[in-house]
């Protein structure tokens, strides 16, 4: 790439660092690549709304554009999705890229490429373009790299058309939770899983094949390589090249073991600290008769986000809102037409097969009654400082090899439906953006393999639908809840139909919350098709109730009940304490406080804190109680069940068992809070449920626990008091630190496009020089959003700079 810039505009874009995020500038580039003339605006919250001629000039810009944005983050993405995380990281890597290559996309690019739009091909080769455009700009003066390249000493690499479409960061499916089903069967029983998890909307079929070796399946790693292509990078001070960088070595020990504990309880509580919420409501319930859609989908908190803000317009396109930045189009936004949005729909895409190894040939496997070939492929991951290392790649006709058991003869490997054609995740969102009614927009999602989700849509034709989407194997003869023999008795036949999944149009109750809950009709034709495992349905209930309060409703009373921090479990079980008596005297305070409370997980609420304190305690002696030590490492009991054990107590709580459930109560609430005093001290007073000691976000930067604490300060984002849990509508998660939940908002209006309402915590940039870093971390912190504007008049109002991109040639 050729990039020539007036003498002014160096000037300015060496200025732009120094300025408030109210300033306006204005830069020319020449940028070779390009067909005609760019103009991208971006406005006071760091929005990009990109204005192009053509369509591959509008994507050449949205890559350039979010790369200039997110470039570290790019980076990462590209090592990930590449298998080349090792030239980074050395040696200690080289699982972590043998796992990217084993599931790597190996299918014909342009079939995969042209299954997200009809001009799919051309969008994503523009938008590549646009990304090694900027990186091309930027190596032209390596010390105006963002600071963590620096850190780590490395530089921005090219681009291809594979890392787009990689499947490293999707929502996949529930292989991990099919391991411990099938060892907590292998540990305790088919029956006793069965009473202990909450399936739904119907039981699944838990029985182990006797084939199934369970000393294989409980003594082995067997997902380790799958598990090391997943899990996000964790740097460590020998990765900062700077010595006086590097964080010390017990200070970072205490960082990490903070941070596993985290991932730790967001594994636990997986299926309701990582979801969503959305809803759309018909005029008919609106004060102003048009309907509205509400969007807040709930991921990892991170720094910079996962999502990023951009605006498209140019011949066939003028659609905005969110998606990852590594991705070209909207994810979730609205275009002229109408609006729509995404939760998770629970659509098990993954199965694990176990396979008979040929004892005279370690790479056949049987398979209906004869030993069959495995692929082999051989690959050199490439490692910083040393010689690259060679690798086996393994594949049964089912999917990679993820381990051998060369003791028993045994081989498992994981069959991913998201390696079929169309399987990287939202990337057919490209398709939804220039629907323009609910039928296109449902002939749009038919292509939406992955994830699985909840597609609602609200548009000026006063319509709301909802559509899930996701690729769903039929399995005929076995649920998928655990590991199966791959020797040719349990095959999937075929997959569902998108548009025959669940689906519905203006129904007659006037609204659709979803919130990641089952909402599957009973008597759906194809349950063969649909997942057993589902968030507990607080979220869904509480938003429910609100919209069916019989009231019109605005967009400030959709703001509020986004942030909604009423909490439906602590309504179900703080009556079980009404009649009960507490010895310690500040233990039947709290006893007290909590059945005069309102229930709401305010931040600056102490009762708040006793309750939250009360229900994290409740869940541990209920998981002690009820499931065998022998299966703890597999099962937790999620809140749902643990009320409908605390509704109907049996003989676990004693010879006796509502009495025995009494004691248990009063117990839990005591041990709860001996908690907060030894974490706040005795005085009631200091136990505010939102504060840097208890409920709060840190949001902290992938480096960050590598670095020295002048660094740490530079890229951390935090702490800010925050209020609510994983089970209120206001989703911020299980732990202390809220390290999941909703960073990215969006509220339109169908009325009035420039009504829409937005946030992207902690900010638009991942440059922490930047102004747009951190610029919206209070505004998150404090439950507030920013306008989302549309047409450009307004846009021009609220403008931050302007970015012309010429032709080179």
């Amino acid at each position: 790439m050729i990039l020539r810039s007036a003498p002014f505009s160096i000037c300015l874009l060496l200025l732009l660092s120094s300025l408030p995020v109210s300033a306006q500038t204005r830069q020319t580039l020449e940028v070779e690549g390009l067909q005609q003339s760019v103009e991208i605006l971006k406005d006071h919250w760091g929005i990009p709304h990109i204005y192009a001629e053509t369509e591959h000039d509008l994507f050449f810009a949205q890559g350039y554009s979010a790369a200039r944005d997110r470039l570290f983050q790019f980076e990462i993405w590209r090592a990930r999705a590449t298998g080349t995380t090792a030239e980074i990281l050395g040696s200690k890597a080289v699982e972590r890229d043998h796992g990217a290559r084993l599931f790597k996309f190996r299918g014909a690019m342009g079939e995969e490429l042209q299954h997200y739009h009809p001009n799919g091909e051309d969008i994503i080769g523009a938008f590549v373009h646009g990304v090694n455009a900027f990186i091309d700009q930027i190596m032209k003066n390596p010390e105006d790299l963002p600071l963590p390249f620096k850190l780590l000493g490395i530089e921005p690499k090219h681009w291809t058309e594979e890392v787009v479409i990689s499947r490293h960061q999707g929502l996949l499916g529930n292989i991990g939770l099919e391991m411990d089903v099938g060892r907590a069967v292998c540990a305790i029983g088919e029956e006793q899983v069965r009473g202990l998890q909450y399936f739904h909307p119907r039981e699944p079929d838990l029985s182990l094949d006797p084939m199934i070796d369970c000393d294989s399946l409980l003594q082995n790693d067997i997902l380790r390589l799958y598990n090391a292509y997943r899990r996000d990078i964790r740097f460590e001070p020998e990765d900062i090249v700077l010595a006086s960088a590097r964080n010390d070595l017990p200070a970072y020990e205490e960082l990490a073991a903070a941070l596993e504990l985290e991932s730790e309880l967001v594994k636990r509580f997986d299926l309701d600290d990582i979801g969503s919420n959305n809803w759309v409501v018909s005029g008919d319930l609106t004060q102003d008769g048009w309907p509205m859609m509400i969007n807040d989908p709930h991921r990892a908190q991170s720094s910079p986000s996962l999502r990023y803000w951009t605006h498209l317009v140019g011949p066939g396109w003028n659609v905005i809102g969110g998606g990852e930045p590594t991705i070209p189009g909207i994810s979730i936004g609205h275009n002229e037409f109408g609006a729509w949005g995404l939760t998770v729909f629970n659509t098990d895409g993954e199965d694990l097969y176990v396979y008979e190894i040929n004892p005279d040939n370690p790479d056949e496997y049987r398979y209906n009654g004869r030993w069959e070939p495995m692929s082999i492929i051989e690959e050199g991951i490439p490692v910083r400082g040393q010689e690259p290392e060679l690798v086996q790649l393994k594949y049964t006709r089912h999917g990679p090899v993820v381990f051998e058991d060369t003791e028993k003869n045994l081989a498992y490997a994981v069959r991913p439906a998201w390696m079929e054609f169309g399987g990287a995740p939202y990337l057919a969102s490209l398709r939804m953006d220039q629907a323009r009614t609910w039928e296109e927009f449902r002939d749009a999602a038919n292509y939406s393999n992955i994830p699985g989700e909840n597609m609602i849509w609200a548009d000026r034709k006063r319509n709301i639908g909802w559509q899930a989407v996701g690729i769903a194997p039929i399995r005929r003869n076995f649920s998928g809840m655990v590991p199966v023999p791959g020797d040719g008795r349990y095959e999937w036949d075929g997959y569902l139909p998108i548009k025959a999944k669940p689906n519905d149009l203006n129904p007659e109750l006037g609204f659709i919350e979803t919130s990641n809950s089952n909402y599957t009709p009973p008597d759906f034709e194809f349950l063969d098709a649909i997942g057993y495992t589902w968030t507990d349905p607080y979220r869904w209930a509480r938003g429910s109730e609100v919209l069916a309060s019989g009231r019109k409703l605005n967009m400030s009373d959709m703001i509020a009940l986004q942030h909604d921090y009423l909490s439906i479990p602590a309504r179900s079980v703080v009556p079980f304490l009404k009649d009960l008596q507490a010895d310690d005297p500040q233990v039947e305070q709290a006893r007290r406080m909590l059945l005069d409370w309102d229930f709401v997980l305010d931040r600056d609420s102490v009762t708040a804190g006793i309750y939250v304190a009360f229900e994290r305690q409740l869940l541990d002696n209920i998981n002690d109680l009820k499931v065998p030590s022998e299966a703890q490492d597999f099962l937790s009991i999620g809140m749902k069940k643990a009320i409908d054990m605390l509704l109907a107590p049996d003989g676990d709580f004693g010879r006796d068992p509502l009495s025995g459930r009494d004691s248990f109560l009063v117990r839990t609430l005591t041990e709860g809070v001996e908690i907060l005093r030894e974490k706040l001290g005795p005085n009631m007073e200091n136990w505010v449920y939102g504060q840097a000691d208890y409920k709060h976000a840190l949001i902290r930067h992938p480096l960050s626990s590598a670095v020295s604490e002048d660094l740490r300060a530079q890229l951390d984002i935090g702490p800010a008091p925050r209020g609510g849990n994983s089970f209120t509508l206001g989703n911020t998660g299980s732990g202390d630190n809220q390290t999941s939940g909703a960073s990215f908002r969006i509220f339109v209006d169908t009325r009035d496009w420039d009504n829409t309402l937005g946030m992207n915590a902690p900010g638009q940039s991942g440059n922490p020089d930047s102004p747009f870093y951190a610029n919206l971390f209070d505004l998150w912190a404090n439950d507030q959003v920013f306008p989302a504007f549309y047409s450009r008049a307004k846009i021009e109002t609220v403008l931050f700079e302007t970015l012309q991109l010429n032709p080179a040639n």
